[in-house]
């Protein structure tokens, strides 16, 4: 017997915090939604809700079973890898070892990481992997993840104004976005961003920009930046310090092992992440989309601003299953494992509502968000820039 998630709700507060009166559903239309009516929308939502319930209520021991073995694929591959770097002055020794502790580190972030954090395994109610006791091997904490990525991209998805990783607050990725002089070197700042996305997105957590513009305490992000420098420096110390003097004469090797393993997980992190989010086709909002936007309207929204990556099971697993960001976005909650089995039923929705349905293998997409942001670090811009 399986407990059942509650179903993702969106509630929209004034500066205040009080609750907004609910107005009527207002469907915004666009060249991809304008043939749909109020009625539409509504019905669109109340199958995506049925095909969400019809999978929570199977949840069982298959699920358990997968995620307990990915976990332990995971810790084997780390222990092989770490093993092997004790004498990675061997260059097959090093390109195993270096190779095994990427694969582990990726697993570890995406399919296991990112999903518990979602939790999308609470339901089994096992401690060892609960979203309220991971830690992940990440720069970012646990907690400030849930906050930023969970609730507040999970529900404002793509809404500029609201939802900060449309760009990360770096990047122009949108013609609604102003221009700035900085954006004239995005590719550039892009290709760093990749290298040390762990850092970027923790301090990108902090709210900088907000501290500058005043609308956040100083105190509050120096606070938020002393609790930040401790977690990345017990991830330098463990991956720079520990595990290298563990390995002996091996130090020099094996530091140069983790350095590599983790800019590896970095830029595949980063890739799969942007593919999800910012290729050709993958539609921005504003704010007076949220003007009593029903749970229809959210499921539309979350519809049209992500993207699928095609690719065969092994690509599925790398990715955490974030070749699904369609599926995901509609059911952050649901076991990831579950969301090549709801594809299709997702794309049929898709094509009887005259929906897009983006999907494309990882170099298409990836090709498409570097000519995104190529196009964007210019000034102007229409929105035809950002369309397939």
């Amino acid at each position: 017997m399986t407990a059942v998630l509650p179903a993702p709700t969106t509630t929209h507060t004034d500066d205040d915090h009080n609750a907004t009166a609910v107005r009527p559903p207002t469907t915004s239309t666009s060249s991809t939604t304008a043939h749909l009516s109020d009625a539409d929308v509504e019905d669109l939502g109340v199958e995506l809700d049925a095909l969400r319930q019809s999978v929570m209520s199977d949840l069982g021991d298959e699920d358990a079973a997968y995620i307990r073995r990915v976990v332990a694929v995971q810790r084997g591959l780390e222990a092989g890898g770490r093993t092997l770097l004790l004498v990675s002055p061997l260059p097959p020794a090093w390109l195993a070892g270096t190779a095994a502790l990427s694969v582990a580190k990726i697993l570890e972030n995406m399919e296991i990481g990112h999903n518990v954090l979602h939790g999308q395994w609470d339901w089994m109610n096992d401690p060892e992997i609960h979203s309220s006791t991971w830690e992940w091997d990440s720069a970012s904490s646990a907690e400030g993840w849930k906050y930023t990525h969970n609730f507040v991209h999970h529900t404002y998805t793509n809404v500029l104004g609201k939802d900060r990783d449309v760009g990360y607050a770096v990047l122009r990725v949108s013609p609604e976005q102003p221009w700035r002089p900085h954006h004239l070197v995005q590719l550039g700042t892009n290709a760093a961003l990749a290298l040390g996305f762990e850092y970027g997105i923790a301090v990108y957590d902090i709210e900088l920009e907000e501290v500058a513009a005043g609308r956040k305490p100083w105190a509050q992000a120096r606070s938020e930046l002393r609790g930040l420098w401790r977690k990345i420096r017990g991830q330098l110390a463990k991956d720079y310090i520990r595990w290298p003097l563990l390995s002996g004469l091996a130090a020099p090797t094996t530091l140069a092992a983790n350095l590599t393993a983790n800019i590896a997980r970095n830029v595949w992190t980063h890739a799969v992440i942007f593919c999800g989010h910012f290729p050709a086709g993958a539609e921005v909002f504003g704010e007076d989309q949220l003007d009593g936007e029903t749970r229809g309207q959210w499921y539309l929204r979350q519809l049209l601003g992500s993207a699928n990556l095609d690719g065969p099971p092994l690509l599925h697993l790398m990715t955490g299953n974030l070749s699904h960001q369609i599926e995901h976005h509609l059911f952050p909650d649901m076991p990831s494992r579950r969301y090549a089995q709801v594809a299709p039923a997702v794309r049929d929705i898709c094509t009887r509502y005259g929906l897009p349905y983006t999907s494309g293998s990882l170099p298409r997409q990836y090709a498409g968000v570097l000519a995104t942001i190529a196009r964007m670090s210019l000034p102007g811009g229409t929105a035809s820039d950002t369309a397939a």
